[in-house]
């Protein structure tokens, strides 16, 4: 039989009795605490709101209605922790709020904070919470005195409440609401291997190709000079040189294919898998399943994700073969690369594998790795399809 367990179950307090045990004495403490905090929180808000709305038309309200959104949000933080301490209730932190860089000016900044959703869900928490602290407070010292035998049960029937608003108004909105800080999050990951990758550009191209083209014309102007005096030294010359030019247009060649490869903008993933599929050190049988192409920035990201896989297979997995499967589910690509190698490959063992899942988590995409040792290991990843706009 299987018992399906949720997390509510488990902010679940134990049925309440007549006897005042450790829970109900809790619950207690958190209803005679409603009144002072509910009072804190009610004239917070009241003279933020009327103090920053009443401001507005100056210079001065906007920005201080902002600044106490930010106190509300803190409002909101210290409930939190006093219903998971008290009431047993385990609420998600929200995500920070995403602030602009400074270089973006004050714009931003305010307008990132006036419309953030948590700080105005801790508003309204604390502005209907008066009339409850109230009635929670004077219900309960009541009961203290004079229904002292079944007070524990007069207690968890308002705690339930309480807990019912701090789940409804405390928590982290919506899925939406995470998705969006995870992406917001996901931006910097982006941002920084962008710059690492310009880095590797330029570096490639200042040690490789711009270095061989510097000697290459160093060597030609010796050739021109002895074309005259000694015309068998200048040809030796020149025949070098010639083979530092094709020597240096295959290393553009492979700087170009690193940027984005010619064969995948003319024919495709399929095409640009099967070529990189034939430098692999074990044979790989390539399967693509596609009646129409994805966006040209998820083919990139794709085409790269199994180079990649593909290098480390040739690098670690001494493997004797290897599948790659590429596919459409609904609105998202799918690719599974399989190998009969040794195993034991891991996010963290230094093989890319964890810039590979934080590129791919960057664009809404998942990668899955399965290596136990001994192998074989999968990999499935997948990626927003986003299909190309028609020009």
């Amino acid at each position: 039989m299987t018992v399906s367990i949720t997390a509510a179950d488990h902010d679940r307090p134990p049925p309440a009795r007549f006897a005042f045990g450790r829970h109900a004495w809790k619950e207690i403490a958190h209803l005679l605490a409603n009144l002072p905090m509910a009072l804190i929180g009610f004239v917070y808000v009241a003279f933020m709101i009327f103090t920053g709305v009443g401001l507005s038309v100056t210079v001065i309200g906007l920005p201080l209605l902002a600044i106490g959104l930010a106190g509300a949000r803190l409002l909101g933080r210290a409930e939190r922790a006093r219903a998971r301490a008290l009431l047993g209730v385990r609420i998600e932190e929200p995500s920070p709020l995403y602030r602009p860089h400074r270089q973006d000016g004050v714009l931003p900044w305010l307008w990132t904070s006036l419309k953030d959703p948590v700080a105005w869900r801790s508003v309204l928490y604390s502005f209907i919470r008066l009339p409850w602290g109230v009635l929670t407070f004077s219900v309960t010292l009541v009961g203290l005195f004079v229904l002292w035998p079944v007070l524990p049960f007069v207690a968890r029937g308002l705690t339930n409440a309480d807990r019912a608003m701090a789940r409804g108004l405390l928590s982290p909105s919506d899925e939406l609401e995470r998705r969006i800080a995870e992406l917001e999050s996901d931006r910097g990951v982006v941002v920084d291997r962008a710059a690492a990758d310009l880095r590797r550009i330029e570096r490639d191209l200042h040690d490789g190709a711009q270095a061989r083209l510097v000697a290459l014309a160093m060597g030609l102007g010796l050739a021109k000079e002895k074309l005259l005096e000694d015309p068998q030294a200048a040809a030796r010359m020149v025949d070098e040189a010639h083979g530092e030019v094709k020597v240096a247009l295959q290393e553009l060649r492979d700087l170009a294919r690193g940027i984005h490869p010619a064969v995948l903008t003319d024919r495709g993933l399929d095409a640009a898998l099967s070529a990189i599929a034939s430098r692999c050190t074990a044979p790989v049988k390539v399967t693509v399943d596609l009646a129409e192409r994805p966006a040209e920035a998820i083919e990139g990201i794709a085409y790269f994700t199994v180079s990649e896989l593909l290098q480390n297979v040739s690098k670690h997995a001494q493997a004797k073969t290897v599948s790659v499967d590429v596919w459409r589910a609904n609105e998202r690509l799918l690719i599974m690369v399989t190998d009969d190698g040794r195993g034991g490959a891991r996010l963290d063992g230094g093989t890319g594998m964890a810039g590979l899942a934080e590129r791919l988590g960057a664009v809404d995409g998942g990668f899955v790795l399965d290596s136990p040792v001994g192998g074989p290991t999968t990999v499935r990843a997948e990626l927003p399809w986003r299909g190309r706009v028609a020009c």
